[in-house]
């Protein structure tokens, strides 16, 4: 049985209700489908909002046979047999090491083969355990008690243990191997929590003050300390190698319901199923039923929908007109539409507002446009200039809503007043642009010391989305008199510039989030952060002279995270939004209403707003 101290504050009642009442008003006023009003018992994500009958998951448990606790199936009992086939649109990962993998591709093709100690249950948003079968968390808030579930192995037949749980965090995470994220993220002021090893089947995590985000943060994978361990000793470059794109599939020591069997670069993952995954069904078979999961690389949005027609796919995510045009066939087709809500990621375009010098004493940014950009007249001008409606009316077909806060309009601790936004105004864009000293000069705008304003946009090539609103976006602009160089690259060359080199003036790019939890987002806002892309720094020398909004947002993130009332939380998680709507270092445009197709031939599909249509993979046969 998961045990949870009563005192714990961040799934209960109330925040459950919060997230159906958020997610079904989202869908009302959005939505081009249309979505029957959810019983007022029911979850969020419990509830099927394409008019489908609900869906009532049986309750988490655990069923112990021959000295194995395995997870007992939600679902109904299904039969063996079969694939599933999805996609992934740009180059392929870049790593399969999901320690350190930086982009969402990378770590979708690693994370399916490893399991983590909790999970979030995509029917009700709560903590639940994996390889976890409990966690008591005791009257001082503070320290967690992890219970293991016994007989699970790894892949090449040694027990998983504490010592793996305990090198996964101690070594890998808390000393900074790999993406530093999930660490960073974990600090209590400038302490780390603590990890005990109890027995082999137990550990305890002890934090420095309650910290309201840790259980969960307790949801990154468990590394195989006997195979990592070795590469730790040779240093974080070595680790940061080790598992690579070209990793042959039989040296990956795995936990997951599925390990990878092949990788053809630019073409397709395919994954095989775990024949000693730790799941079972009510009838004692062990899951999953799938015997493949196929992702295919389709390079762009335009070529995975022709796969989809074609066959090729068994489920995708439908976008703009495509939406009307698949739900107008569904009765006469071979799959089922799905309309899963507001997008819970984010969609924008950044300001790169480095003023300083890299390595090579070059700035990273040009110090004409850095004055531009550090310039909050000149971002409130670009912000007003942006024609939001349009975007959702030309490119989302009506199947979004304009976008103006930090956190996704499903989000349990939305910034209402900040989401109301503006109506583009292009008259108080140049009203804001004059007070800063900028004229115009044949229809071109150059600023006070006559340099003609033109910067380059990226965003990543093959997403027609992106490459869609970056047209728009230029088109926008220009109507101000600036000039606008639009540029899609690929996927990882874009991550790298973002991360790495910070060789961008601008950008259109999106973020993943969680309806759930803001303070996942640390990385993207803290000073610090690995993913504080509008004002990266990589020195600690660096992150002591801030903005004074930076500033703010740290002890903002700080305060909430030692914040254990959700009200008293909310109204801190409120107040960063309107930090970064006045500040405007990113700007953000719209959410895309989520709508999913999927082939009518599979069973145990029960798709949520949380957690997608496929999110019980190992539960999901064909029929």
């Amino acid at each position: 049985m998961f045990l949870f101290c009563d005192k714990l504050f961040y799934m209960n009642k109330k925040i459950i209700y919060l997230i159906s009442l958020l997610v079904f008003l989202c869908l009302v006023l959005a939505s081009c489908i249309r979505a029957d009003k959810p019983d007022s018992q029911d979850t969020s994500a419990s509830k099927n909002v394409n008019n489908q009958e609900i869906y009532t998951p049986k309750p988490v448990s655990t069923k112990t046979i021959n000295g194995v606790d395995y997870i007992l199936s939600r679902s109904p009992s299904g039969k063996y047999g079969g694939t599933i086939v999805t996609s992934t649109i740009g180059e392929g990962p870049k790593t399969f090491n999901s320690w350190n993998s930086m982009d969402a591709t990378s770590s979708q093709a690693a994370d399916i083969m490893f399991d983590a100690l909790v999970t979030t249950d995509p029917y009700t948003g709560e903590v639940i355990p994996k390889i976890a079968k409990s966690i008591d968390v005791l009257p001082d808030n503070k320290t967690y008690i992890v219970k293991l579930r016994h007989g699970l192995k790894w892949s090449d037949g040694k027990p998983i243990t504490a010592d793996d749980v305990y090198f996964t965090w101690n070594t890998i995470i808390f000393g900074g191997y790999g993406n530093t994220s999930t660490r960073d993220a974990m600090y209590v002021g400038d302490k780390l929590p603590k990890i005990e090893k109890i027995d082999d089947y137990t550990v305890k995590f002890t934090t420095p003050e309650p910290f309201s985000p840790f259980l969960r943060q307790l949801s990154v994978p468990i590394a195989p300390k006997h195979i990592l361990e070795p590469v730790t000793k040779k240093g974080k470059r070595a680790f940061a190698s080790f598992w690579s794109s070209n990793t042959k599939p039989s040296d990956f020591v795995t936990s997951g319901a599925f390990r990878l069997k092949e990788y053809v670069p630019a073409q397709r993952l395919v994954y095989e199923k775990n024949p000693d995954y730790y799941m079972i069904d009510e009838k004692g078979q062990k899951l999953p039923y799938l015997d493949k999961y196929i992702i295919l690389i389709v390079g762009d949005l335009n070529n995975e929908l022709l796969k989809f027609k074609a066959g090729e796919l068994d489920t995708v995510g439908l976008r703009g007109t495509n939406v009307a045009l698949f739900k107008e066939k569904e009765k006469f087709s071979d799959y089922k539409i799905y309309n899963l809500g507001p997008d819970t990621g984010t969609m924008y375009f950044a300001f790169n507002l480095n003023t300083r010098k890299n390595d090579n004493g070059k700035y990273y940014v040009n110090p004409v446009k850095q004055k531009w950009f550090n310039d909050k007249n000149f971002r409130y001008a670009v912000d007003y200039a942006l024609d939001r409606e349009n975007m959702v009316f030309n490119i989302a077909s009506g199947v979004a809503a304009p976008l103006f806060t930090s956190e996704p309009l499903s989000s349990i601790y939305l910034n209402e007043q900040v989401a109301k936004g503006h109506p583009r105004d292009l008259k108080k864009s140049k009203e804001f642009l004059e007070k800063s000293g900028f004229y115009w000069k044949k229809g071109k705008l150059y600023d006070k010391d006559g340099n003609k304003v033109e910067f380059d946009l990226y965003t990543n090539a093959g997403n027609t989305e992106r490459e869609s609103i970056g047209v728009m976006v230029k088109q926008d602009l220009e109507e101000l008199g600036m000039t606008v160089n639009f540029k899609p690259i690929e996927f990882n060359t874009l991550v790298s510039k973002l991360v790495n080199t910070n060789d961008f003036d601008t950008v259109i790019m999106g973020f993943t989030g969680s309806p759930l939890e803001p303070y996942g987002g640390k990385n993207v806002w803290y000073s610090n952060g690995t993913l504080h892309v509008f004002n990266m720094r990589k020195t600690p020398e660096e992150n002591k002279n801030l903005f004074a909004w930076e500033k703010k947002l740290n002890e903002l993130f700080d305060r909430a995270s030692l914040e254990l009332d959700f009200d008293k939380r909310k109204a801190l998680y409120e107040e960063y939004q309107k930090l970064i709507y006045d500040e405007k270092p990113i700007i953000y445009l719209y959410s895309p209403i989520r709508i999913s197709a999927i082939r009518k031939k599979f069973a145990n599909v029960h798709p949520t707003p949380l957690g997608g249509v496929i999110h019980n993979l190992e539960e999901i046969y064909i029929k």
